[in-house]
């Protein structure tokens, strides 16, 4: 950050023995390890290096343009995306083979996922609607209605008899699927919500207490945190249960995504390219601030000992 970016260029000169290409790099790149499958990459004078790898398995027929989201069943029998094509599709992960088109948004899909079952579906779009659709046979099981702005995230509590979703109109809310209606607000912040994360919270975070007793249509919110990425440069843990505020933590820049490592280790991706991590029970302080490059961190997902980020370049 701060000094100018470097550009170089990678040729293809031929090929090695055994179909491995013979690969060379313009001033200031040197050339690593070659394989059929990776490139590694380095800058000596900044002592950076990246690996490019090749995809095992491309599908180019599910959508014709960008895809803004998609989620893996539970049984990784199934896929599930969107795109600005302005369709929703649920197809066969082993071949990409389509199975349903789930229509019924008005305006683009934002979000979609699984449930833990792997047979149903969450999604939410610019219309503001929050559907739940059969993945068996594409019906839209039901709708919900109440919030005021395009719905730009969505999270599911435990098994899914709650779900919760976050919109530009500012606030998240909990949604009981069986009755398919609101039961609270969880947060109304007056500034567009662009992600949220449920999870369980460490043991000793003091999670707040709620004014009146929870709704008996109310399953698994006790002991969560909702972590909340707000477009005002704020990532915001509320007690799930209690609507309470736990923490605030101001960044860089917009807060696009968040997730959990942890019941104690959180991360959180800005539009300026920063990815924070956390501890929740002291958030005045990050643990580490991951800095790649100025490209927007537009998703977060625990993986292993890890992480993987995807971001705008």
């Amino acid at each position: 950050p701060g000094k100018p970016t470097l550009y170089g260029s990678v040729t293809r000169r031929g090929l090695r023995s055994q179909g491995v290409p013979d690969i060379a790099a313009s001033e200031g790149f040197l050339v690593g390890e070659v394989t059929k499958k990776s490139i590694l990459i380095s800058c000596p004078h900044e002592n950076v290096s990246t690996k490019f790898l090749a995809p095992y398995t491309t599908f180019s027929r599910i959508h014709q343009k960008s895809i803004t989201c998609l989620d893996i069943s539970s049984g990784g029998g199934l896929g599930v995306s969107a795109s600005t094509d302005g369709t929703m599709k649920i197809w066969q992960a082993a071949n990409g083979e389509i199975r349903r088109l789930l229509e019924g948004h008005v305006y683009d899909v934002n979000c979609c996922r699984f449930f833990p079952s792997g047979l149903v579906v969450l999604s939410g779009g610019m219309d503001a609607q929050l559907k739940i659709w059969s993945a068996e046979d594409a019906s839209c099981v039901v709708t919900f209605k109440g919030h005021k702005g395009g719905i730009l995230d969505t999270a599911i509590v435990d098994r899914g008899r709650n779900v919760l979703s976050c919109s530009r109109d500012g606030t998240a809310r909990l949604w009981d699927c069986g009755k398919s209606a609101c039961l609270g607000v969880v947060a109304d912040c007056g500034s567009p919500i662009n992600g949220i994360a449920a999870g369980t919270a460490d043991d000793s975070l003091n999670l707040g207490t709620p004014e009146k007793p929870p709704s008996e249509r109310e399953v698994g919110t006790e002991g969560k945190i909702l972590l909340l990425a707000r477009e005002d440069k704020k990532l915001q843990g509320v007690g799930l249960q209690s609507r309470q505020p736990v923490f605030l933590f101001v960044g860089s820049d917009a807060f696009n995504c968040c997730t959990f490592l942890s019941s104690t280790y959180i991360l959180a991706g800005t539009q300026d390219g920063n990815i924070y991590q956390l501890d929740v029970r002291n958030t005045s302080t990050p643990i580490q601030v991951i800095h790649r490059s100025g490209a927007p961190v537009l998703s977060l997902l625990p993986h292993r000992d890890g992480f993987i980020a995807s971001q705008g370049n």
